[in-house]
């Protein structure tokens, strides 16, 4: 439609401040901001609605003319509810950059403008609710009053009766339909997550179907609008850290303007992306201060100061100072051009929360640095039941991984690896060095097990497990092969199962009636075994060294 058409029509309510030559521009679509800079939201021909919230003083509205007029709108309408008239300097402004100003009447909504807009331009159902989601994205830009997602969630509810929901890329929600039931199950999650990351692997563009049951699923990727996205961008950089939306449809066969209005909906739920990574910025600074006064040997006091000043950012309203848990991250990726570092944080950031915990807000209280491309957690914990009873109440490795394995594992593809490892829990700032050395050490136990996910705690640390990953490859190999290839080969041409018999002989202890009872044998016959093994390696079974040699042989294998 034309502007002269919008200055026609007496329910809007708009009067002309300037640019009379112009109104046979065409507006194509409608923006509602009071943001300073609303560039990355306007693709060019909208109507731009402001409240004028943006400007401070007169010297506020050239550079915001300038940022309009260069991303291509059609017009600026200023709403006269705030301020009475229009400010002078913003007629002139616009006035030297051609830009139509008009003044929208304090008694007109800026909904109203918006749904009259976009029902002409569209004249498709999809366009009433975009009305609407633009008045949306006015609230959501301009402060946390606009409700966040759910709102918008909600809106594709009552109005497309779509049910839709908001996940991370490990599968934990972020934000979903309010009725009761609507909640997505922990596995449904979870698959889903999976079946995003994977589709994002292959580049292909969203949407992607995915089914769970008997339930159809269209998910649409949700990416950080502050970020770029140019096809020059690795997806790799982003794909562990991506938002998605997941809604309970088929959006094979949905006309244009529906995927639009789902494409303009992920864009909304960004700006809560976004506002949750800059609330972040506080907690990675003071994770990076501590970590290098850690690093770098500082006195403890000078280390606990610090602590007292993340605590209250990290845990408001604790009454004790926390004990600490340190948890060490790597993503490495095949070939080693992508910076591990900066996703290993993101990653870090989502796994420990809570996997019941809903909301984009729950990761608060963790505070993460990264430097290169290893990412290092500084996990707060509440005055713990060690304190008290000696238990050990903190974060285990395994359970860590329990909920986001198959979503990561999908994500890391083929080329892709992710290794943590924990820390035990430290009481003061003096831990801490140590608590930071664990972590690292458990994360090379982790990294020398097979998988694409993996992890290891501190309770690892005083078993041989700690000695293995740094014996170097050429000498596991060859003590391996010395010991177990002969037994291999037997079994091969003989179906004896030595191998299995070994290892069950060394788990019950060489014991054996225990042993011939696992293994459903007769005792002569397990001596048999026992006594092939050891003519075919040389060795002695009822020896310890040599007991050891062949436990530790099977654990490198």
């Amino acid at each position: 439609m034309r502007l002269r058409a919008l200055l026609d029509t007496d329910a809007l309510g708009l009067r002309l401040l300037g640019g009379e030559d112009e109104l046979d521009r065409t507006v194509r679509g409608v923006m509602t901001t009071d943001l300073k800079d609303p560039s990355r939201y306007l693709a060019g021909d909208e109507l731009v609605l402001t409240g004028l919230a943006w400007r401070h003083d007169a010297a506020d509205s050239e550079p915001f003319v300038r940022i309009l007029t260069a991303a291509g709108v059609a017009a600026l309408a200023a709403g006269e509810a705030e301020l009475g008239d229009i400010p002078d300097d913003l007629v002139l402004a616009c006035a030297r950059h051609r830009l139509p100003l008009f003044a929208v009447h304090e008694s007109v909504a800026f909904a109203t403008i918006t749904e009259h807009v976009v029902r002409k331009v569209s004249g498709e159902r999809a366009g009433d609710l975009a009305a609407v989601v633009e008045r949306h994205r006015r609230m959501m830009t301009s402060g946390p009053a606009g409700g966040g997602p759910d709102v918008v969630l909600d809106l594709l509810g009552s109005d497309l009766d779509l049910r839709a929901w908001v996940l991370s890329p490990t599968g934990r929600p972020i934000a979903g339909p309010k009725a009761a039931g609507a909640a997505l199950p922990a596995d449904a999650c979870a698959k889903l997550a999976a079946e995003h990351l994977a589709a994002a692997r292959t580049g292909r563009r969203g949407p992607h179907r995915a089914t769970v049951g008997t339930t159809t699923y269209s998910l649409f990727p949700i990416r950080s609008s502050g970020r770029s996205t140019g096809a020059s961008r690795d997806v790799r950089e982003t794909v562990l850290s991506d938002w998605l939306l997941a809604v309970e449809a088929d959006a094979a066969d949905w006309p244009e303007e529906r995927l639009d209005l789902l494409q303009g909906v992920t864009q909304l739920v960004a700006v809560e992306r976004d506002r949750r990574d800059a609330a972040r910025t506080v907690r990675r600074r003071l994770a990076q201060e501590v970590l290098e006064l850690v690093q770098t040997g500082a006195a403890p006091a000078e280390i606990a100061a610090r602590l007292r000043v993340a605590a209250p950012v990290l845990l408001p309203g604790l009454g004790a100072a926390p004990h600490w848990q340190v948890v060490v991250a790597r993503v490495e990726w095949d070939g080693g051009e992508i910076e591990g570092g900066p996703v290993a944080q993101s990653l870090l950031e989502e796994i420990l929360v809570d996997p019941l915990a809903t909301g984009p807000e729950h990761s608060d209280r963790i505070a993460v640095a990264h430097t290169g491309d290893e990412a290092i957690a500084l996990v707060p914990l509440p005055a713990m039941a060690s304190e008290h009873d000696g238990s050990d109440s903190g974060l285990v490795a395994d359970t860590l991984l329990e909920a986001v394995r198959d979503p990561l594992s999908a994500g890391l593809n083929d080329d892709g690896r992710v290794t943590i490892g924990v820390s035990a829990a430290v009481h003061s700032a003096e831990g801490l060095r140590g608590a930071l050395e664990e972590a690292r050490h458990a994360r090379r136990v982790a990294a020398a097990r097979p998988g694409r996910v993996c992890a290891a705690g501190h309770q690892e640390l005083a078993s041989h497990v700690l000695l293995l990953p740094f014996v170097p490859d050429d000498v596991r190999r060859a003590f391996t092969a010395r010991l177990l290839d002969p037994l291999r080969d037997y079994d091969r041409r003989h179906r004896a199962e030595l191998i299995p018999t070994l290892e069950a002989f060394l788990d019950c202890d060489g014991s054996w009636t225990r042993c011939a009872t696992r293994l459903h044998l007769h005792v002569n016959t397990l001596r048999y075994r026992v006594g092939r093994i050891e003519q075919l390696t040389s060795r002695d079974l009822s020896r310890l060294e040599d007991k050891l040699d062949f436990f530790l042989a099977l654990r490198m294998s």
